[in-house]
């Protein structure tokens, strides 16, 4: 078990103990999306939803992920976060409206915020999710994906699209 840090001798879980670690600045950003049908698309576009502003609330909603991240993650370390990001696009191309999540984490510490995009983005696409329900319960939440973290002793990571 000495490879895995996140077992102690006796091969239980436990959090790493990052009190060594320098600190340095660490972003990631982290991606999601739902897909939608047509009416509920056109409904958030032009903020019609009973339930109020879907991309406002989704926001929030990720913000408020991403700082609480380790409250729900087991293993993850309360962070400082100094910035959270959230932006959305549409794809509307075809007949699929794919809503992209981008989130964007920045901390200064000992370890990574990499976490907390993924869990900021996979929030806002619940949330969306929640918020449109009641009009069409097939929507698909999609990939969710680290696309590129930066700082720590294992340096930056960008995520590279694998060609068809």
């Amino acid at each position: 078990m000495a490879d895995f840090t996140h077992f102690n001798e006796e091969g239980r879980a436990k959090m790493v103990d990052v009190s060594d670690k320098p600190e340095s600045s660490r972003t990631a950003i982290a991606m999601s999306s739902i897909k939608v049908r047509r009416e509920i698309y056109e409904k958030i576009a032009n903020n019609q939803m009973k339930k109020g502003d879907v991309l406002a609330v989704a926001q929030v909603a990720g913000v408020m992920a991403a700082k609480k991240t380790w409250d729900i993650i087991p293993m993850c370390h309360p962070l400082s976060l100094t910035g959270v990001d959230i932006t959305f696009s549409w794809d509307t191309e075809n007949e699929d409206f794919i809503l992209f999540i981008r989130a964007f984490v920045k901390t200064k510490g000992s370890t990574g915020v990499e976490m907390e995009a993924l869990t900021a983005a996979s929030i806002c696409a619940l949330t969306v999710y929640d918020m449109c329900k009641a009009i069409d319960k097939g929507m698909v939440i999609g990939e969710t994906y680290l696309v590129e973290k930066t700082g720590g002793k294992n340096g930056n990571y960008k995520r590279v699209e694998k060609q068809e």
